[in-house]
């Protein structure tokens, strides 16, 4: 039973070394999207995610229910989440108690027997938003991270490809 968090900024590689995590993994992996298609520009960054994995992963799009989710993926599977960051968006739209959820979706993923790999972004590095919307959402998915690390066996953050650990022991594998 193994929890892997990677997080990072946009476009740093966080994706690509989750595939590349859970491939290594020999195991049958299932990939959870939380990404739902609102836009144009959105569907075809969808529609170019799903190139990038291998066609006998099981594909699971999943905006919000991650939780029953993640319970009802066969045990052994490695499961890929991408992302928390529109995980988190969803459910702050939806008005949901985002981090009590968060926290019990943490401790489900540390706890399967198969490896899980989420992937998120840490927004907290760059400038103050300007509105109150921005300030909660920021704020949220920096305690939603935080919550996953804690519940984590493994933890990186990704800048340029590169994996930095954020614990002791840290290797890149899940």
């Amino acid at each position: 039973m193994s929890l892997t968090v990677l997080l990072g900024g946009a476009r740093a590689g966080k994706s690509a070394l989750a595939l590349e995590l859970a491939r290594d993994q020999g195991a049958p992996v299932v990939y959870v999207a939380t990404a739902e298609a609102g836009d144009e520009e959105m569907a075809s960054r969808i529609a170019q995610h799903r190139t990038e994995r291998p066609e006998t992963w099981r594909t699971v799009e999943e905006p919000v229910s991650l939780r029953s989710t993640l319970a009802s993926v066969e045990p052994d599977a490695c499961v890929v989440v991408d992302c928390l960051t529109l995980w988190v968006a969803n459910l702050l739209a939806r008005g949901d108690d985002v981090l009590p959820e968060a926290e019990a979706v943490a401790e489900l993923a540390a706890t399967r027997s198969g490896p899980t790999i989420v992937v998120s972004n840490e927004v907290g590095l760059g400038i103050v938003p300007a509105s109150p919307v921005g300030r909660e959402y920021r704020d949220l998915l920096g305690a939603v991270n935080a919550a996953f690390v804690r519940s984590a066996k493994d933890a990186a953050f990704v800048v340029s490809g590169r994996a930095i650990p954020l614990q002791p022991g840290w290797r890149p594998s899940a």
